[in-house]
């Protein structure tokens, strides 16, 4: 039997805002399901128990939030970045899956690992808000150099990884080629956002070449001590400086995007986004399969609007990294040319996190024998 319900009854509900988004879209897929929970006496007359009514509102917040994802499809991407980088959020989700689950079969972190986690990412977070607060003072109204003394800056953890991995490779205690290959086009990648701004004028002042050049030694060495002791906290630092950088790019972007349009597009970033071979460009995006993204440039801001989008990829790579050996090249698939079975085929994966795991591990284990 139909139910009429006046706009009286519905006007009487107090429904808050988050509600109300669910009521509006609910009544396009049935208004009699929304009103369960609601208006509930008006249904008892019509089911014979409670468990009918509670099996409707189950559908019905399922269809809700289908319509509500939908809405917010257009918007996806922007929702994903944000979140793929929320420092503050990190510590209590660290290594979980969609279902609260760890990877990879992994044990769950105890409760000191925890405050472990929350130590460093509190030291990381201090720190990248000192500079934060630096670069402001410094660059309130030069935008251009302060995006030079960024992108000095934000390639120098790939540097100091690639390092210390490599150290990791003389010794033995590190055969995980994806992570070199990555962290090299993660570099490559900012290199050129570097070269950008350079011919965009941002390194026209001495004084700007200075500061960002010896911030960028003194930033190598803290990070390769930093990953040689933590490599959970030395990623979780870079993904701060990157969250920083992509921030920053978007504000740019919104207050300065009519007039970008308008600006010719910088040599080298047509040639880096749209032309020669886009191997490394696919490869720092660990998060996209090959050949997804292929920016179009034609005009400045067209430009920005990619190097901010670049800037949130850095930011999904240093978060899964955070898991130990959750890292993979976007080309491993297609690069294996061993099939299924690869055992055969590729190098033991021998790897530890930090070097006192290192040193642990080549004193108290065999080394892996291929073959």
């Amino acid at each position: 039997m139909a139910i009429s319900v006046s706009s009286s009854v519905v006007t009487g509900i107090s429904i808050s805002a988050g509600a109300a988004l669910s009521f509006q879209k609910s009544m396009d897929l049935g208004f009699s399901s929304l009103l369960c929970n609601s208006v509930n006496p008006l249904r008892m007359n019509n089911y014979a128990s409670n468990s009918s009514c509670l099996s409707a509102s189950h559908r019905r917040l399922s269809r809700s939030f289908q319509v509500r994802a939908t809405i917010l499809q257009e918007d996806e991407e922007k929702v994903v970045v944000e979140k793929s980088f929320d420092p503050r959020s990190f510590p209590e989700n660290e290594g979980e899956g969609i279902s609260g689950e760890p990877p990879d079969g992994s044990p769950p972190s105890s409760g000191l690992e925890k405050w472990v986690i929350k130590l460093e990412q509190s030291i990381n977070i201090l720190l990248t808000d000192s500079v934060i607060k630096i670069l402001d003072t410094l660059y309130r109204d030069r935008d251009y150099a302060r995006f030079y003394v960024l992108e000095t800056i934000a390639r120098v953890p790939y540097f100091a990884f690639m390092s210390v991995l490599h150290m990791y490779e003389s010794f033995g205690w590190w055969r995980r080629a994806d992570y070199i290959k990555v962290h090299f086009a993660e570099s490559w990648n900012e290199m050129h956002h570097l070269l950008i701004m350079e011919e965009l004028g941002g390194n026209a002042w001495w004084f700007d070449r200075f500061l960002a050049q010896h911030i960028a030694v003194f930033y190598y060495f803290m990070t390769a001590f930093m990953y040689a002791l933590s490599p959970r906290m030395a990623y979780h630092f870079s993904e701060c400086v990157e969250g920083h950088a992509f921030e920053t790019y978007d504000k740019f972007i919104k207050t300065q995007g009519e007039e970008l349009k308008d600006l010719p597009a910088p040599a080298v970033a047509v040639k880096y986004y749209t032309e020669g071979d886009f191997y490394l460009f696919d490869e720092f995006q660990t998060s996209r399969p090959p050949n997804s993204r292929r920016p179009k440039i034609e005009n400045l801001y067209d430009v920005f609007v990619n190097i901010r989008d670049d800037e949130a990829e850095h930011c999904k790579t240093m978060k899964a990294c955070q898991t130990h050996g959750n890292l993979r090249s976007p080309h491993s698939g297609l690069d294996n040319a061993c099939g299924d079975d690869d055992s055969e085929c590729v190098l033991p994966q021998t790897d530890c996190e930090g070097i006192v795991d290192c040193i642990k591990k080549s004193v108290s284990e065999p080394l892996p024998n291929k073959k």
